[in-house]
């Protein structure tokens, strides 16, 4: 039912109609504003980046073909308007070599569970730029090392070597946040 109510609003929202983009918009605003804050930690910002992703999306509407869902369609828009502010705002970023990074996948990636979530996205605003980026997409979004490499414009190798480099940073970040209090 729900994606029956969803095709006909996006089909109204073809058509320009304002009330269908609402509603969209109040189903989504939420979700979108929290993908947001993943990437933009200043709150106004992040809100400005979520209203423009909706301003793209409802004038590339005609170009949703409905082969990913609506929601993960508008959330690539969202990921994307953030990566460009960030790119606006000229953050320094390290170049990872691919074949100089060995890939360790260790499985072990168990933090405290006395850790806050504010902690864990505190230290992950740490990690250098790109590898910031990856670790957002894999770990806070839920992005697959494919996916992230298309939406870094990277190969999946990078992808996954930034993910290893930042999983170990976080840790190493993440030990001493333990001890703190």
């Amino acid at each position: 039912m729900t994606n029956k109510i969803h095709s006909h609003l996006i089909d109204k929202c073809k058509n320009n109609d304002s009330k269908a983009q609402m509603q969209l918009y109040d189903l989504y605003c939420k979700a979108m504003y929290s993908t947001a804050c993943n990437f933009i930690r200043d709150d106004v910002v992040a809100q400005d980046i979520m209203q423009e992703a909706f301003i793209k999306a409802f004038k590339k509407i005609e170009t949703y073909n409905g082969s990913a869902s609506f929601g993960s369609w508008l959330k690539k828009i969202v990921i994307n308007q953030s990566l460009d502010w960030l790119k606006k705002q000229k953050l320094e970023t390290i170049e990872l070599d691919d074949q100089v990074i060995s890939i360790v996948d260790d499985g072990d990636w168990e933090i405290e569970s006395e850790t806050s979530l504010q902690e864990i996205y505190k230290c992950i605003e740490q990690l250098p730029g790109k590898c910031k980026n990856v670790v957002k997409l894999y770990l806070l979004e839920g992005y697959d090392h494919q996916e992230v490499a298309q939406i870094l414009q990277i190969t999946e190798g990078s992808s996954r070597s930034q993910l290893s480099r930042g999983k170990m940073r976080l840790k190493e970040l993440l030990i001493p946040a333990n001890y703190e209090s």
